[in-house]
């Protein structure tokens, strides 16, 4: 009886609270999405309503509920703006990609709420910017004496 009972809300789709915290579910309709990108790792937001995906490759991915299926967008580099809240379990996104995203997300905990800011921060940083960092050491470091040599010993 039982069974009969928990197949027929199944086949139904009646479910008190959706796919919302159907991790399983986000990580297929993730890889459907983007099918070239391995997830890392997701952090669920403290309401169930939003997962942040870390790829393999140090890109940042974003998924919403949307009552049976998730939003899949990936986070461009340079394209997000993050706010602090007072709560220091959440904080305040702006997609530029896609503004129909933007939100405040709290996590249920400090520290999950500051790694997913720290991967958006890396990824804040443009790939251009990157290349200018990388090119702008480069030279620093060539120039830069052994700290074993002095001038009277260089040969």
């Amino acid at each position: 009886m039982g069974l009969a009972y928990y197949v027929t809300r199944l086949v139904s789709g009646e479910r008190t609270e959706g796919n919302r915290h159907d991790t399983g579910l986000a990580i297929l309709e993730f890889g459907r999405a983007f099918p070239n990108e391995a997830i890392r790792s997701l952090h669920v937001t403290a309401d169930g309503e939003a997962i942040f995906v870390r790829l393999h490759d140090n890109k940042a991915g974003f998924m919403r509920s949307r009552r049976n299926h998730y939003a899949c967008h990936l986070i461009e580099p340079g394209r997000v703006r993050v706010t602090p809240l007072p709560d220091a379990k959440g904080f305040s996104v702006e997609f530029l990609d896609a503004p129909t995203q933007n939100g405040t997300f709290v996590f249920p905990t400090e520290k999950e709420a500051a790694e997913v800011s720290l991967w958006l921060l890396d990824n804040y940083v443009s790939v251009t910017d990157r290349e200018i960092d990388e090119i702008a050491e480069a030279p620093a470091e060539a120039e830069a004496p052994a700290e074993d040599v002095t001038p009277d010993r260089a040969s």
